[in-house]
């Protein structure tokens, strides 16, 4: 297998994990990601009684963290990995059994809720595979409460130009391009947060980790 056969593959996985090689991905993301998941659920702010959506959970790795902050808390994931969603439903079968936690297989531009489900909804490294992306928010607009929020964290276009990877499949975002699709979208009161990450050891090459969190508030 040729390199660019390898980052087609790569990349491939990163879009929508499968097979055997699937499961190595997600655990790889949740290794890699765990400093952007952890800054992304500290600007979604989770409470009380909220009702939370999250787009392309992965495995479902995190869940946990954001249900444990109070017993109330709702929280539905949807992904169009099929073995996500069963990955997803095996680390969180106690969530889900004490009615705290859904995983539902579902397009991120066709949403299987009804209008004004959720008070929070928030999605991590799924903006690079969005189609359209003006199409996804109106549709997550749709399913989002009024004045309720929507937080998306994803690593900048400086950063990830330098992926070998990036080119086959995925759109690179810069902090100014995010807050730009939020307010085409209608969104209001958009805000970013850029934040280093401590290195990452990548197969023995170390990293300059970074990401940027975007958040707005439906009107």
């Amino acid at each position: 297998m040729t390199d660019e056969q390898q980052f087609q593959q790569i990349a491939a996985q990163l879009r929508k994990p499968h097979g055997e090689d699937g499961l190595k991905t997600a655990e790889w993301m949740n290794k890699g990601n765990l400093h952007m998941h952890r800054d992304t659920i500290s600007v979604l702010n989770a409470e009380a009684a909220d009702n939370i959506l999250e787009i392309g959970m992965g495995n479902g790795f995190y869940v946990n963290e954001i249900l444990s902050k109070h017993r109330s808390i709702n929280y539905t994931g949807c992904d169009y990995s099929e073995l996500m969603i069963e990955e997803s439903e095996k680390i969180n079968a106690e969530l889900i059994s004490n009615g705290q936690a859904k995983f539902i297989l579902s397009n991120v531009d066709s949403l299987p809720f009804t209008d004004d489900s959720f008070n929070k909804i928030f999605t991590i490294n799924t903006i690079y595979f969005w189609d359209n992306e003006i199409k996804v928010l109106n549709e997550i607009k749709r399913v989002l409460q009024p004045n309720g929020k929507l937080v998306i964290g994803f690593r900048p276009e400086h950063y990830t130009v330098k992926y070998p990877f990036i080119k086959y499949g995925f759109k690179q975002f810069s902090k100014e391009d995010a807050l730009k699709l939020l307010s085409d979208s209608g969104f209001a009161d958009a805000d970013a947060f850029e934040n280093r990450e401590p290195d990452f050891d990548m197969n023995g090459e170390v990293m300059k980790m970074e990401n940027v969190v975007v958040v707005a508030i439906k009107k």
